[in-house]
């Protein structure tokens, strides 16, 4: 993610992105910005496997589920 702070408080902070999550084709948004809503989420891994874009939170949500209980 962009730290807000490196930007000069004149520069414009990218638009959000439009994503098609990569697992269940939701569309949700990117916030380059620093506020996106998965700066929210305590899940930061995993991240998704080669060749996928971001997740929407509920497959990051499943995935991190998913990948907790492989590890035990």
């Amino acid at each position: 993610m962009t730290n807000p702070k490196e930007f000069p408080s004149d520069f414009p902070l990218p638009e959000p992105r439009r994503l098609a999550c990569s697992r269940c084709g939701a569309e949700f948004g990117c916030d380059l910005s620093g506020n996106c809503w998965c700066a929210e989420e305590t899940a930061r891994l995993p991240m998704p496997i080669k060749g996928e874009d971001c997740l929407c939170r509920e497959c990051l949500r499943k995935a991190a589920a998913e990948a907790v209980n492989a590890a035990h």
